[in-house]
C-alpha cells in the first residue's frame, strides 16, 4: 500500500505545480550544500598553512590545496547525511504547493484547508531541521562501533524522523497539529516505514533532489488513506 501511495506521487510528477518546487527545491538545496563547503573551506583555510615543514623530510608544499581536493571528496560523501535535512527544510517550507495539487487531482470532492501560518510552517520546518542535524551528527559517531549495521540505523533512524514530521504536517493541513499527532500515535508502524522508503532515495545523489517533493506527494496520499480507514 505504502509504495502505491510513492507510485502514485511519481505518476503526478510531470505536474507544473510539482515541478515548479522541484526546481525552486534544487536550487536550494544547491545553494545550502554549495554555502556548507565554502565555509568549510574557509575553516580549512585559516587552520591549515600552505607550507609545512617536517623533520626529516624538510618543507611540504601546497599542502593547503591537497586539503581541499580532500575535502571536495568528504563533503561529497557527507552531503549524503545533509541532504536529509535539506530534504526537510524544503519540504517544510512547499508543503501546500505540494499537498494542494495532490488533492486537487486525487481528492478533488475535499472542501478546501485553511493554509498553514507561514510563519508557524517556517517555525516548524527550521526546528525539524535543526533536530535532523544534531540527531544526525550524534549519529555519526554511533555509526563508527555500528559495523555492518550502518544503513540500517541510518534509514531506520531518518525513516523515524521524516515519517514524523511529513505526517505531522500534511494531517495537520486537515486535522490541525494536535488531531495528527493523535493520529500519528495510531499509524505509527506505518508511518515509520513510509519515512524510511523516503529516507532511501535521499542518500543516492540526484535522485535525492526531488524526493521532498515526493515525499510530501506520498504523505498525503497516505494520509487520506489512513484517514477513510479510521
Amino acid at each position: 500500500m505504502i509504495f502505491g501511495d510513492f507510485a502514485k506521487a511519481l505518476a503526478q510528477l510531470g505536474d507544473p505545480r510539482f515541478l515548479r518546487v522541484v526546481l525552486l527545491g534544487i536550487a536550494l538545496s544547491l545553494a545550502l550544500l554549495t554555502g556548507v563547503y565554502a565555509l568549510f573551506l574557509w575553516g580549512l583555510d585559516i587552520l591549515v598553512p600552505d607550507d609545512l615543514g617536517l623533520p626529516f623530510i624538510g618543507e611540504v608544499q601546497g599542502l593547503s590545496s591537497l586539503v581541499s581536493w580532500a575535502s571536495a571528496l568528504l563533503m561529497l560523501g557527507l552531503s549524503v547525511f545533509l541532504m536529509i535535512p535539506v530534504a526537510a527544510l524544503i519540504s517544510g517550507l512547499y508543503l501546500e504547493d505540494v499537498a494542494d495539487a495532490v488533492e486537487d487531482r486525487h481528492y478533488p470532492h475535499l472542501p478546501p484547508v485553511t493554509p498553514l501560518p507561514l510563519a508557524q510552517s517556517l517555525v516548524q520546518a527550521v526546528n525539524f531541521f535543526g533536530v535532523l542535524v544534531a540527531v544526525n551528527f550524534f549519529a555519526l559517531f554511533l555509526f563508527l562501533f555500528a559495523g555492518p549495521l550502518v544503513p540500517l540505523l541510518f534509514y531506520g533512524l531518518n525513516g523515524w524522523l521524516l515519517g514524523r514530521e511529513y505526517f505531522t504536517l500534511v494531517a495537520a493541513r486537515r486535522l490541525g497539529f494536535d488531531g495528527a499527532k493523535a493520529m500519528r500515535r495510531v499509524y505509527s508502524g506505518r508511518i515509520w516505514l513510509a519515512g524510511c522508503l523516503m529516507a532511501m532515495p535521499l542518500s543516492v545523489p540526484l535522485l535525492n533532489l526531488i524526493i521532498p517533493v515526493l515525499g510530501v506527494a506520498t504523505f498525503t496520499h497516505l494520509f487520506h488513506r489512513l484517514w477513510r480507514q479510521s
